[in-house]
């Protein structure tokens, strides 16, 4: 008989969880959402106030850990800077990400703006795949689910970088798939449209007002939990099954 412990799906009671860009959004969503499944979840982000008021409100069953995606010094490290009984991650949600100085054309933006957003959102995905999937190599298990978008299908104007960055994800996301096909460990790409989190407000340097006009232009929008869903979707599929892409949009979007 095969081994259960290789057969079960990696969403199970216990299983360790590392959330990136844990702090709001998606991320915050996705924390709470595991958590409730019986998992033990590492919210990781720079914020560590916002993190702490998030584990608070999860319960024990949430361990607040500061991470910055973009320095390779606490990326590299990571796994050993955890408590010992949280080193061992059976699963991997790769969601930080931001669009900084995004929705404006090429030319008018700030290079290094531009530089920052793919060193968050594919540069430190990168990271932080490279200092956990040694360990689920070694297990001969894991899953890892990476937060792509809609962007990485087609581009729009004022977007390049964003884009460029989720286009990127997506064929780093196919790369680790054709990497570790037939070992046990399963790749996933969730990829949303427009969803109604803090997302645009960062975007525009916290002009609220102006985030808002943003998301009330759309006849409808995901929520961060709709995002949630669909990654709990993908973890709890039996384990000779792997969800490669799944895009989910609002109904009003194509």
């Amino acid at each position: 008989m095969a081994d259960d412990t290789i057969l079960r799906p990696g969403l199970r009671p216990g299983a360790v969880v590392l959330v990136t860009g844990a702090s709001a959004g998606i991320g915050e969503a996705v924390a709470e959402a595991l958590a409730a499944k019986g998992c033990r979840v590492i919210a990781a982000a720079r914020g560590m106030d916002r993190l702490r008021a998030i584990a608070e409100r999860i319960g024990p069953a949430c361990h607040a850990f500061e991470l910055d995606v973009t320095d390779p010094q606490s990326t590299a490290g990571l796994c050993e800077r955890l408590p010992a009984e949280l080193r061992e991650i059976d699963i991997l949600i790769n969601n930080a990400g931001h669009d900084i100085g995004g929705r404006r054309r090429f030319d008018l933006g700030d290079a290094e703006q531009w530089a920052h957003i793919i060193e968050t959102n594919i540069t430190g995905m990168i990271r932080v795949t490279r200092a956990v999937v040694p360990q689920m190599i070694e297990r001969g298990r894991g899953h890892i689910v990476n937060l792509g978008s809609i962007a990485g299908l087609r581009a729009y104007p004022g977007g390049s970088i964003y884009a460029a960055s989720k286009f990127a994800v997506r064929g780093f996301t196919s790369g680790l798939r054709a990497d570790y096909a037939g070992s046990n460990i399963r790749v996933s790409e969730i990829l949303p449209g427009t969803v109604r989190t803090e997302f645009a407000r960062a975007r525009l340097h916290d002009d609220e007002a102006a985030a808002e006009a943003f998301y009330d232009s759309f006849e409808t929008l995901l929520t961060a939990a709709d995002i949630a869903r669909c990654v709990v979707f993908a973890l709890e599929q039996p384990a000779h099954v792997v969800v490669s892409q799944l895009v989910v949009v609002p109904t009003s979007q194509w």
